[in-house]
């Protein structure tokens, strides 16, 4: 028994060390093997070039101010239309926080990888640093069991979330789950609303929500217009509006994220680097 208890104690990963948490603001965190691997430069706009959110603009950044400062603060889940900014938020305000001066560092988890997040949690919670725990693109497939992990964030199980962590997620879906997924299991269960009340009762596990909405014309041409004055491209009125307008067209979509795209090829097409 001893021969075969040194050999699990051999075959079993060591205890992952934690990092040097001083080397950056923001970390990557992988599985096989566990680490957190620093982000020199986070891909992100300043949060005044956000427009048309302006609400959950204000109530995340003071909830994200609140818990840097160290005073309660809520897990958040920004959901919506697609395109509309809601995981360049989610770093925008993370910069805006740490340019007032507070320490704050973020943590970006991948959907697939949230069985991991209890060991990852175990790491956190042994740093003096708080971090803001952030997941883009969160939602759940029929039959898809990853949304128990999910609970180790949200509750801690009975050692509680971290106080030094907060999560913030983005979905297209309020619920994370499909419409349909929940219909399903409401006609063809027994006891149709406990079948479903685990996985939709996810989403009230936060305590913000912040709805996104598709943007109007005039928002969506504010955008562009923000972004040539911010990188320096000229362009006239009248210019921008036909062709932004064009290209929206062509995609079927107007968003943020159409608004980036055509100012990238617009920039291109001026010489100006972004």
């Amino acid at each position: 028994m001893e021969r075969i208890a040194a050999a699990l104690e051999r075959m079993a990963p060591a205890p992952l060390a934690a990092p040097d948490f001083d080397v950056a603001d923001a970390f990557v965190w992988h599985v096989s093997p566990d680490r957190l691997v620093p982000v020199e430069r986070v891909n992100r706009v300043d949060v005044s070039l956000l427009v048309g959110v302006n609400r959950a603009r204000d109530i995340l950044l003071e909830n994200t101010r609140q818990f840097a400062r160290g005073l309660p603060a809520n897990n958040a889940l920004l959901w919506g239309a697609r395109g509309m900014g809601k995981s360049s938020l989610v770093k925008s305000v993370h910069a805006a926080v740490l340019a007032e001066g507070l320490g704050l560092k973020i943590v970006e988890l991948q959907r697939e990888d949230l069985p991991s997040v209890g060991r990852l949690l175990t790491l956190l919670r042994q740093s003096r640093q708080r971090f803001v725990l952030f997941c883009d693109d969160l939602s759940f497939s029929h039959d898809d069991q990853h949304y128990k992990s999910l609970k180790a964030v949200l509750d801690g199980g009975i050692e509680g979330r971290p106080d030094n962590v907060v999560f913030y997620a983005t979905s297209n879906r309020r619920h994370l789950m499909p419409r349909d997924m929940i219909e399903n299991e409401r006609s063809s269960s027994i006891s149709p609303s406990e079948a479903t009340e685990e996985k939709v009762s996810l989403s009230d596990r936060f305590g913000l929500w912040l709805g996104f909405h598709p943007c109007t014309q005039d928002e969506y041409l504010a955008m562009i217009r923000g972004y040539c004055d911010a990188y320096g491209v000229e362009v006239d009125e009248d210019t921008l509006r036909a062709e932004a307008i064009e290209w929206q067209a062509t995609r079927g979509a107007r968003s943020g994220r159409v608004a980036w795209q055509y100012f990238t090829d617009l920039a291109g097409r001026r010489g100006v680097a972004i």
